[in-house]
């Protein structure tokens, strides 16, 4: 079996704060290495579950995170952006199962640093009426490759919102959301050793599990930070404004619909 797992910062244990999930300082250097060690539990976990070729997805920010050295020396790992795939980058060459290693909640929820694919961009994201955080959005991308997502890490609120869009999936809670800046989290290590259970607990039951699929043509819909922002977006003729903050499109896919969004994110700087 081929595992990929795609890790991001926010629902790492210990990491309250965007200081810890931004390069340049002591706080960042100190949780990038959190991560890389919830990212290699998560490998030894499914290696140990039987995992013939697992790959590592580095999914936060600008994608150059996890420590190459620190990570377990049988993965093979992917980083680096631009990625057609973003968060799935790598799933194309064929996987069995996807793990989410250190996820959040969607923006405008109580979760620890809770957002959706950008925090100064984009208040909400819907595909097809639903909507949905990074785990909904890339998990249906992974749906629609036909494979299903099997484990996921990150604090409570992340779990709650995203089980019932995998049922199957192995859930392992890192930290207690007090907050938007605030958690009671586990320790880096008791954190580890959960995920390293869990993901070989999800080794186990990979058969019954089945990938999220959405209609298509998608209907996406997003509602911005500000004016500014859908002012800029609408600029693009593909883009229909519906108010002042919200606009609409459609893509052909979820991986059309996701790259138009990270197209948007992009996009979103020229207003910094």
């Amino acid at each position: 079996m081929r595992i990929l797992i795609a890790t991001d910062i926010e629902g790492v244990a210990g990491v309250v704060h965007p200081e810890q999930t931004r390069a340049g300082s002591a706080e960042y250097e100190r949780a990038r290495r959190w991560m890389t060690g919830e990212a290699s539990a998560a490998a030894r976990g499914a290696f140990e579950g039987g995992a013939a070729e697992v790959r590592v997805n580095d999914s936060h920010g600008a994608y150059r995170n996890l420590l190459a050295d620190e990570l377990d020396p049988r993965a093979r790992l992917v980083s680096g952006k631009p990625r057609a795939l973003g968060m799935m980058a790598g799933l194309e060459a064929g996987f069995d199962g996807v793990m989410l290693v250190g996820f959040h909640a969607r923006a405008q929820t109580k979760g620890v640093l809770a957002h959706t694919i950008n925090s100064s961009a984009f208040a909400r994201v819907w595909l097809n009426g639903r909507e949905l955080g990074e785990a909904g959005l890339y998990g249906a991308l992974a749906g629609e490759l036909g494979v299903p997502v099997i484990f996921a890490s990150g604090d409570d609120v992340f779990a709650e919102e995203t089980r019932p869009l995998f049922p199957h999936c192995v859930f392992i809670v890192t930290k207690q959301s007090a907050g938007r800046h605030s958690a009671v989290s586990l320790s880096p290590q008791a954190s580890r050793e959960a995920i390293r259970a869990g993901a070989k607990q999800a080794m186990a039951a990979i058969g019954p599990a089945r990938p999220l699929l959405l209609e298509t043509p998608a209907q996406a819909r997003v509602q911005t930070q500000t004016p500014a922002h859908a002012d800029l977006f609408c600029q693009w003729p593909a883009l229909e404004r519906i108010d002042s903050v919200t606009l609409q499109f459609s893509a052909a896919s979820v991986e059309h619909a996701l790259r138009m969004m990270n197209c948007l994110s992009a996009m979103a700087s020229a207003l910094n």
